[in-house]
């Protein structure tokens, strides 16, 4: 490993010291060994989100990154432009919208609460194996009709597939090895993918794999690679970053135990939080785009067809649109943040995240007296540097009474 790769394995755990002497002294910066500019400032950050015809999604544009062009990421929506990311999007766009986001508001509520029971009565828990990872999967599994029985094992496809990103700034032949690193679908997710679009083509259901299957762009149904793609990305989506939405604003509040105080006693300030929470600590720290003309950004000029990481962490600490940006403030208005992304890109899952995290939190507060952290042991971070996250949240609290029994269901759940 060499130390741009150290630095950036290291910066998984707090990036944020570094981002600060960055904006100021770095705010962009080309790391010319591996053809990549870095991105720091909101205004700048924000600009390369928006300028989707200068600052492209379209990974087949990243020159060495041969893995990267094979047709699954191509038919994805976060590597793909208009008029082909316009398409694709109007395809899923009905089943996030407001109203069908707030139909999950029940079962949300029952699957937190079954979660909580397993627990409650010891007095202990591991935030992130116990809810915050086992909660949005099930919710994007059974909206995409995955049976129960196999969303462990999808947990471990899609942390290697976030793991992949990493790729990017090492040896780019590691890409294109026989594990599905370099794509969104896994060698051993492809069958089963395969096998579950299979099933709906004979037997259609209400779930969203049916839908897709049904669907048409331009008269044409989507290929198998493009139904793959978007099978992984939402399941990836769906869950990786509301398990960091969760666990990043619920250790935020353990660190600054006035705020935990006052929001247990006023839960109307939980929106708030949850907002100042993906500010202070935003679940997706960077996106990546490739250029696609020269363009002067931040008084440098860049080249056509160079990556750039805009860093969606830093940006949302940037003191220059966030007074005491290093605070967490549960009365920051306005909160312009960016940490669901700008443009055309904007994240489309972000409604549902909100939701769960809110109902989530809102349960576990009102359910959980004197919560601590277990211990004061360094938390093991995320998978991948794109992310921003925990692995475990060890808690402790005053042990409570069921609500309910578990039943056969909420085993398989989770």
């Amino acid at each position: 490993m060499d130390l741009f790769s150290l630095s950036l394995a290291l910066l998984q755990r707090y990036p944020y010291p570094f981002y600060s002497v960055a904006r100021r002294f770095r705010p962009v910066v080309n790391v010319s060994q591996y053809k990549l500019w870095l991105v720091f400032g909101y205004d700048d950050t924000k600009r390369v989100l928006t300028e989707h015809a200068t600052f492209s999604s379209d990974f087949g544009r990243m020159a060495g990154a041969d893995a990267l062009q094979d047709p699954q990421m191509r038919a994805a929506l976060i590597s793909s432009d208009p008029p082909v990311h316009t398409k694709l999007r109007g395809l899923v766009t009905r089943a996030f919208t407001a109203r069908a986001v707030s139909s999950l508001e029940p079962r949300i509520e029952s699957l937190t609460h079954g979660m909580l029971d397993r627990v409650i009565e010891t007095g202990r828990m591991d935030l992130i194996d116990d809810l915050a990872y086992p909660l949005p999967v099930v919710v994007i599994s059974e909206m995409l009709g995955i049976p129960a029985k196999d969303r462990d094992q999808f947990r471990q496809w899609s942390d290697q597939v976030v793991r992949s990103a990493n790729n990017l700034f090492g040896d780019r032949k590691d890409m294109q090895a026989g594990d599905g690193g370099g794509g969104l679908v896994t060698a051993e997710m492809e069958p089963y993918l395969l096998d579950i679009i299979e099933r709906r083509r004979r037997v259609p259901g209400d779930d969203l794999i049916s839908g897709l299957v049904a669907a048409e762009i331009d008269g044409e149904c989507l290929t198998e690679s493009d139904l793959m793609s978007f099978c992984s990305l939402l399941l990836v989506a769906g869950n990786v970053t509301t398990t960091n939405l969760i666990g990043n604003t619920m250790l935020t509040l353990l660190q600054h135990p006035q705020a935990l105080a006052r929001l247990q006693d006023d839960l109307s300030l939980l929106p708030a939080a949850i907002e100042e929470g993906l500010r202070y600590r935003s679940p997706v720290q960077f996106m990546f785009r490739i250029t696609t003309r020269a363009v002067e950004l931040g008084g440098h000029t860049l080249q056509p067809g160079q990556i750039v990481l805009a860093f969606i962490g830093s940006a949302n600490r940037d003191e220059a649109r966030f007074p005491a940006a290093h605070r967490f403030d549960l009365d920051r208005e306005p909160n312009p943040h960016i940490a669901f992304g700008h443009g055309i890109h904007y994240c489309l899952g972000a409604p549902l995240a909100r939701l769960e995290g809110r109902l989530a939190l809102t349960i576990l507060l009102t359910r959980l007296r004197d919560i601590r952290r277990a211990n004061l042991r360094p938390l093991p971070p995320g998978e991948a540097m794109i992310l921003h996250g925990v692995r475990h949240l060890p808690l402790i609290f005053n042990p409570g009474p069921r609500l309910g029994a578990t039943t056969p269901e909420m085993e398989l759940a989770i």
